[in-house]
């Protein structure tokens, strides 16, 4: 950031930490002995770059994910026109699902769309079968939960819950403000 970006008052935004995610399994060990089920699916989350200059990057990222014995690759678009690419492993391995996410990570941020990165979701079941996602905001390097209800109403006692449980796995989003809703995120009903 330069002098006159200081003084315009412009600031740059932080870079995406790509590597925490590394942390996931340790939090989905704690999270299982609490009852609750890994589902196999984890997504990213990112805005479109005008003109699919994307699309490339991500071709090249679903060639390798799927190159990987028992995953599956499916991307989607929520009402909000965010972009959702989604892996599904059907052995359920958190530390190969948490590979395959920060491989499709690392492929756009060396591309130079890093600032297109919203969150990275992985999928959970509580023990009442309702869904639930740990997610990842980029621009804070930081987890919360998210437990969807009908009606676009959220278990936030479950979610207060799981920040309990993974609290020493992971950095929890301490400003609850910055939970943020994903309303039509894959795997969240």
């Amino acid at each position: 950031m330069g002098i006159f970006d200081s003084i315009l008052g412009r600031s740059k935004p932080p870079e995406a930490d790509l590597d925490v995610l590394f942390a996931v399994p340790q939090a989905a060990i704690s999270l299982q002995v609490g009852g609750f089920t890994l589902t196999g699916s984890g997504s990213v989350c990112f805005r479109d770059v005008e003109g699919g200059a994307d699309d490339s990057v991500l071709a090249d990222a679903e060639k390798l994910i799927t190159t990987t014995a028992g995953a599956t690759v499916s991307r989607s678009d929520d009402r909000f026109g965010f972009h959702w690419f989604t892996v599904t492993r059907t052995d359920a391995d958190v530390s190969g699902l948490v590979t395959d996410l920060h491989a499709v990570n690392s492929s756009l941020v060396d591309a130079g769309f890093g600032a297109t990165l919203l969150c990275s979701t992985i999928g959970l079941t509580a023990t009442d079968g309702k869904p639930l996602a740990l997610v990842y905001l980029y621009k804070r390097g930081t987890f919360y939960p998210f437990a969807p209800l009908e009606g676009e109403r959220r278990d936030n006692a479950l979610e207060l819950q799981v920040r309990g449980i993974v609290g020493e796995d992971v950095p929890v989003e301490p400003d609850l403000n910055r939970w943020l809703a994903i309303w039509g995120a894959p795997g969240l009903g």
